[in-house]
């Protein structure tokens, strides 16, 4: 289903920075912060202003279409993923890396029957240095 059909589907307007959001979010290999979410739509309609991006991100949010993560002092965001994700943050070029497990869907059973605690969202992150950063050190 294309944004335009989620939105409307749910009863919000299909807005050109809306579209564009999530064309720069969906495309992108990697997490990206708000401001480099806004210079690359910027780069497309330059009429559409920051705060236009926050909105359409807020928005988004609500609706679960994207994950916002808290990677140190940074803020970035991804579309909406399953769990079993884990980010790999590289501590020097602020590359993060999705790294495929099931220890996380194993982490989620062992907090449900051990904590008694059902858990909504599970956000594993671990830094460390990319091999990019790891061959130029």
């Amino acid at each position: 289903m294309s944004i335009d059909e989620v939105l409307r589907a749910r009863d919000f307007r299909v807005t050109r920075a809306r579209q564009l959001v999530w064309e720069v979010l969906s495309s992108s290999e990697s997490h990206l912060s708000a401001t480099d979410i806004h210079e690359r739509v910027h780069a497309i309609d330059d009429s559409i202003n920051a705060s236009s991006v926050y909105r359409a991100l807020a928005l988004f949010s609500d609706l679960d279409l994207v994950r916002e993560s808290h990677l140190g002092e940074l803020s970035t965001w991804e579309p909406a993923h399953e769990d079993e994700v884990i980010h790999l943050v590289c501590e020097r070029c602020q590359s993060t890396t999705h790294f495929n497990t099931s220890t996380v869907d194993r982490l989620r059973a062992q907090v449900e029957e051990v904590a008694e605690f059902s858990p909504t969202s599970i956000d594993v992150q671990i830094t460390g240095l990319c091999a990019t950063c790891c061959s130029s050190t």
